[in-house]
């Protein structure tokens, strides 16, 4: 509901570009250690759940804060706080679900939490649609608005069940680490080698990665309308939802690193169409560019985590997707900064036509990397 608002309402209270990409930046950095922190933790006490009802609470009280106040440092602080609800819940939520599958479902496991994830990412700006349809530009409202399905989702959570895992039986030197946090930060060390060279791709990949939030301003810098805004946003997040569970079963047959690469080119793609439009430009161009993106989504986002999960061993898979989301939050946090300052000094078509054609060189890499990438 609230995440395609962001950027339009940042804009009205008088912040450009550079604005939202040292913001976006930073509140992914936040959220990044905390993963990486967190995940570790996760790991060392064999609990999942507390750590996902914790980052879905953080989440929730901290969102409608932003639209409250235009002061930067409270705008900061909301978003960070709800990165860091992410950070806390996503290596432990990740490994709950890896718990519940076998590992020859995994793609397809996560490819169906992203799709009915991505279904809330369509009816979510549907109801800010229609609020805005009669009360248009009032973000304040619409902030508060997203309080009520909040507040349904935290009931769901806390009624779950966790699978008995010895919650008591705390690990060996586990009083150690939790006082030591540097250690949370120390899992690269012990990883295997085929996760370290995987991660280095992704790494690379984040940083020229940017915030969908310069999409939609880009989105918005062709089209006058902001209801066009949220539908280009619902139909991207529709086409991520409808293709992402079977594109995880069909992974299993064509193979995950192909899967990824036609991920990469998807995003290229779309970049080039978006850096090619104009004001006359057609809204269908519009919709297209937005389709391949989608498509982009569901190629890579579960097929990234399948990728990495395969590489370590059931003790340390929230060590493993914390250290990647930490990693991953670091590159985005270079990459929103760079993007922001490049297209506030040179322009969106330029940024898009280096950015698009930075992913293609790396799928094409990619190619020739056969053995050390199984």
């Amino acid at each position: 509901m609230l995440y395609p608002i962001i950027p339009m309402y940042l804009q009205q209270v008088g912040y450009g570009t550079w604005a939202i990409g040292v913001l976006e930046g930073i509140a992914e950095l936040v959220a990044g250690f905390s993963k990486i922190a967190l995940g570790r933790l996760s790991d060392v006490y064999n609990r999942r759940l507390p750590f996902v009802q914790l980052g879905y609470f953080l989440s929730v009280v901290s969102r409608p804060l932003i639209g409250l106040t235009s002061y930067l440092g409270v705008i900061f602080t909301a978003r960070s706080l709800d990165r860091i609800g992410k950070g806390i819940r996503g290596g432990a939520r990740d490994a709950m679900l890896d718990d519940a599958c076998e590992p020859e479902h995994r793609a397809e496991v996560f490819g169906f939490h992203r799709s009915m994830d991505t279904l809330g990412a369509v009816f979510g700006p549907l109801t800010a649609l229609v609020f805005l349809y009669f009360r248009p530009a009032d973000y304040k409202s619409l902030f508060l608005l997203s309080i009520l399905p909040g507040l349904v989702a935290l009931i769901i959570g806390f009624k779950l069940k966790e699978k008995s895992t010895n919650p008591l039986q705390v690990k060996p030197n586990a009083q150690k680490l939790s006082v030591k946090l540097k250690t949370y930060f120390l899992f690269y060390k012990t990883a295997p080698k085929g996760f370290l060279n995987w991660l280095g791709i992704f790494f690379v990949f984040a940083l020229v990665n940017s915030s969908d939030m310069f999409l939609l301003l880009r989105a918005k810098e062709s089209v006058v309308s902001e209801i066009t805004v949220l539908q280009l946003y619902m139909w991207f997040n529709l086409c991520f939802a409808l293709t992402s569970y079977p594109i995880g079963r069909i992974s299993k047959h064509v193979g995950l690193k192909p899967t990824f690469q036609v991920g990469l080119i998807c995003f290229s793609l779309s970049y080039f169409i978006l850096a090619s439009i104009s004001p006359l430009s057609s809204t269908l161009i519009l919709f297209l560019a937005f389709t391949v993106y989608g498509l982009y989504y569901a190629f890579t986002q579960g097929i990234v985590k399948t990728i990495l999960l395969n590489q370590v061993n059931k003790e340390s898979k929230a060590s493993a997707i914390g250290l990647y989301e930490g990693l991953n939050s670091f590159g985005l946090l270079i990459s929103n900064i760079v993007t922001g300052l490049c297209w506030y000094k040179f322009g969106a078509e330029s940024v898009l036509w280096v950015i698009g054609f930075i992913v293609m060189l790396i799928s094409l890499v990619l190619s020739f990397k056969k053995n050390k990438f199984n």
